[in-house]
């Protein structure tokens, strides 16, 4: 009976295997903060976010493209890890933001440039220039929590109703969105 139970045909004959996998290839973060809202953390109650990232991306060779949403160790403070946007890969120019001492900026090999979507709350490359790949730890999957936003981060999309406070926040959205594009020049 004992040997019958512990076979590879059994589920539980491989949940060890499960875990260690997940525990390397993917990690659950609880975002904190409010840098990256409205996409992350959108409202202002006091649940946060809980999101899947993955790690194995950071061995694929262009794993990371604009957009995705990351986690990285800050260039500032490497005891603190940072949830940020990619905005522009090696090559491109970026028009920045202040207090950056430049206005443009050519991305170095090897490096990226990282925003948060809330520009005013957030420590990123405008403050600390270009981010080496080296720093970046893993991709965001999906949220996880709270259950009504469980699923995939999709750009920002326009509710039916044309009236209200969710309109006015997916029009904020998807004017930061098409502002920050147009700062990027692409290679």
């Amino acid at each position: 009976m004992f040997n019958h139970f512990w076979t590879w045909k059994n589920p539980l004959y491989w949940l060890p295997t499960g875990f260690v996998l997940s525990h390397y290839f993917y990690n659950v973060n609880v975002i904190s903060g409010r840098s990256m809202q409205p996409t992350l953390n959108p409202d202002t109650s006091s649940s946060r976010d809980v999101a899947i990232f993955h790690r194995h991306a950071l061995f694929t060779r262009d794993a990371y493209q604009r957009d995705d949403i990351i986690t990285l160790r800050s260039p500032e403070d490497p005891r603190r890890t940072l949830i940020k946007r990619i905005i522009a890969l090696e090559g491109d120019v970026v028009r920045t933001l202040p207090p950056y001492p430049a206005r443009d900026v050519r991305v170095p090999i090897g490096h990226i440039w990282v925003e948060g979507d809330e520009p005013f709350y957030s420590d990123d490359s405008n403050i600390f220039g270009p981010v080496p790949m080296a720093l970046v730890e893993s991709k965001l999957v999906c949220i996880i929590w709270p259950l009504h936003r469980f699923g995939r981060v999709s750009k920002a999309e326009l509710p039916l109703s044309r009236n209200g406070p969710s309109f006015r926040r997916a029009m904020a959205q998807f004017d930061r969105e098409r502002a920050r594009e147009s700062r990027v020049t692409k290679v």
